[in-house]
């Protein structure tokens, strides 16, 4: 009877009026890494807000700037820059659908290699590749995104722009074309798409894998018909993601592209990307509120959002299709 007593004394049950607080106290080692943490956060935020804000300001003064001309000074519009076809600053006109119709058969070219290529990969890797093959051939893929970018883009124009003269004959393609950094531009997304697809082909469970083998599914029914449609969602976020990394190389299309702008859909025609001629004015001596130095930041910016909008895509399509497993 006393020990139950002293139990008593030395333990009293909460009451229901007073919730029992199970919140454990900080440590000032947690505090001061939560504390990183959030200035890590900050810093990236902050950062693009910065480059956002320097852009966007820059790109204003190719706007509000009047430029001499021929008929006295003239101030350009924001309609002309998004809507017109013929990029010639020299006599003011900016329509920036030259360089932008580059970009995107270049990276479509490039898209149009990698990705049945990229996944083809991915799914050896993930499905057929025995482990000694996969330690031996994921590594020698992934040497492709170490090469650098210039190095693609001598190889584009000292090979492969020969091999495709040889194939299409000089008098269809030229030295400088679309094609053949296309091409290239292709080869060094490769591994992007990849490991990307491989991640989410892994990230399959293994229970939907041998569910189809019970229900009597060849290894290629099951590799198409359960893996890859689980596996969407991933497959197609990896594909933007590489779209916006072609859409922003820069040295193989200033190498391998051409250095003037050209409006055309044809990929065998030398043309100027967005990037290859942000490239080609900034090797140059610029003075700043001129006409070739505001460009380059109208033209910087108008590329920023289109891999924001990509990236914006590649988010919802994640979050829209992604399969959740217990």
């Amino acid at each position: 009877m006393e020990q139950q007593q002293t139990i008593n004394i030395l333990y009293t049950a909460p009451s229901e009026s007073e919730p029992l607080d199970l919140r454990r106290k900080a440590r000032p080692g947690e505090i001061v890494v939560r504390i990183f943490l959030f200035l890590c956060g900050f810093v990236s935020i902050f950062t693009t807000l910065g480059i956002v804000f320097v852009l966007g300001e820059e790109s204003i003064l190719l706007f509000t700037t009047e430029y001499s001309s021929i008929d006295g000074l003239k101030r350009l519009n924001v309609i002309d820059f998004l809507t017109g076809t013929r990029w010639q600053p020299n006599i003011l006109e900016i329509g920036i659908w030259p360089l932008l119709t580059a970009t995107l058969v270049t990276s479509f070219v490039a898209v149009f290699i990698a990705l049945p290529l990229g996944l083809g990969a991915a799914i050896y890797l993930s499905e057929y590749a025995t482990p000694r093959a996969r330690n031996i051939l994921k590594p020698v893929l992934e040497v492709l995104a170490g090469i650098p970018t210039v190095v693609y883009g001598y190889f584009a124009l000292t090979f492969v722009t020969p091999l495709l003269q040889g194939l299409l004959g000089k008098n269809t393609i030229g030295v400088y074309n679309m094609l053949s950094a296309g091409i290239v531009m292709g080869i060094m997304i490769i591994p992007l798409v990849a490991s990307l697809s491989e991640d989410a082909l892994s990230a399959v469970p293994r229970t939907l894998r041998e569910a189809a083998y019970g229900l009597g599914s060849t290894r290629f029914e099951m590799t198409t018909r359960v893996v890859i449609p689980a596996a969407t969602s991933g497959i197609v976020a990896a594909l933007i993601l590489a779209i916006s990394r072609a859409v922003g190389e820069t040295m193989i299309v200033a190498i391998a592209s051409g250095n003037g702008p050209n409006f055309t859909i044809n990929p065998t025609k030398a043309a100027e990307t967005m990037t290859g001629y942000i490239a080609r004015i900034s090797t140059g001596d610029l003075s700043y509120n001129t006409l070739d130095y505001n460009s380059i930041f109208a033209i910087g910016l108008t590329l920023f959002f289109i891999t924001l909008i990509l990236n914006m895509i590649s988010r919802y399509i994640v979050n829209r299709f992604r399969e959740a497993y217990e």
